[in-house]
């Protein structure tokens, strides 16, 4: 058995994953195990299977089969992985049904809760002896954001309901050769595919230890015209999100290597 920790402990048998949560305050045990009760339910083998959750205890725990895969993070993600990441997503997005999706909670990130956390993050950031490419970036940010509108790309033919993970990181997909399977559900809720797959190709995972081709993977999935100018829009969205995160006395940059937060910058500009 190994025990790996981070936000939670990972006890790992040779059949049987427990994940003993070491905070739960937002419910994520619960999140847990309601996705992979549901993707068993409407799509069995896309994750683990559920098998046992204390969901009152402390710390709570969720225990599951153990599948097989190797995390995409940290690979140079190939184009048979992603056309095969691409059709885990879209049977996801296609598989919990209407009356199912609407009565479990939104996940514990969306579109809003984004939109208002950069928002409320620029307003009251602390100057820094940044890069020059950060302060480029930050003030370029800043003017766009003022006349950005989430509600311009939130009209019905650009929000698809959908159940997903609401959490890009691409560790928490698995690649065994031929499909790719879920991990990681402590997050999970309703959400709509437009976020989710910006989700994913905005997460710092595809290129600060990864390779990603994030065109290809978008032309992959099938979008009306609303859905991807959403796409667009949350993708510089959460580019700032992830400036804002670098920059931030979290310790999120003692986690990278020097330089992401630049690098970050860099790709901001990009996109806006």
């Amino acid at each position: 058995m190994t025990v790996l920790r981070s936000t939670h402990q990972l006890h790992l048998g040779d059949d049987v994953v427990t994940k003993r949560f070491t905070s739960w305050g937002r419910g994520e045990a619960l999140r847990e195990w309601r996705g992979l009760t549901l993707l068993h339910r409407f799509a069995p083998g896309i994750a683990p299977a559920p098998l046992a959750a204390a969901l009152d205890a402390e710390p709570p725990e969720v225990s599951m089969s153990r599948i097989d895969g190797t995390p995409l993070r940290g690979t140079v993600v190939s184009r048979p992985a992603l056309r095969a990441l691409a059709r885990t997503l879209s049977a996801v997005h296609r598989a919990v049904p209407g009356q199912a999706l609407a009565a479990i909670p939104t996940g514990a990130w969306h579109a809003r809760r984004v939109d208002t956390h950069v928002r409320s993050r620029l307003a009251r950031r602390p100057d820094g002896p940044w890069e020059p490419v950060v302060r480029e970036a930050l003030a370029a940010g800043e003017r766009w954001l003022a006349r950005a509108r989430l509600e311009t790309v939130s009209g019905a033919d650009a929000v698809h309901p959908v159940f997903g993970l609401t959490d890009g990181n691409i560790a928490n997909y698995l690649y065994g050769g031929a499909r790719v399977r879920l991990l990681d559900f402590e997050d999970a809720g309703r959400s709509d595919r437009a976020f989710e797959l910006a989700e994913i190709s905005s997460h710092l995972s595809t290129w600060v230890d990864s390779t990603f081709d994030v065109d290809f993977f978008l032309g992959l999935c099938p979008l009306t015209e609303a859905e991807s100018a959403r796409i667009e829009h949350l993708r510089r969205l959460n580019a700032l999100l992830w400036l804002g995160n670098l920059l931030s006395d979290h310790g999120t940059p003692r986690r990278n290597p020097p330089g992401t937060a630049a690098r970050q910058a860099e790709r901001l500009l990009a996109l806006l």
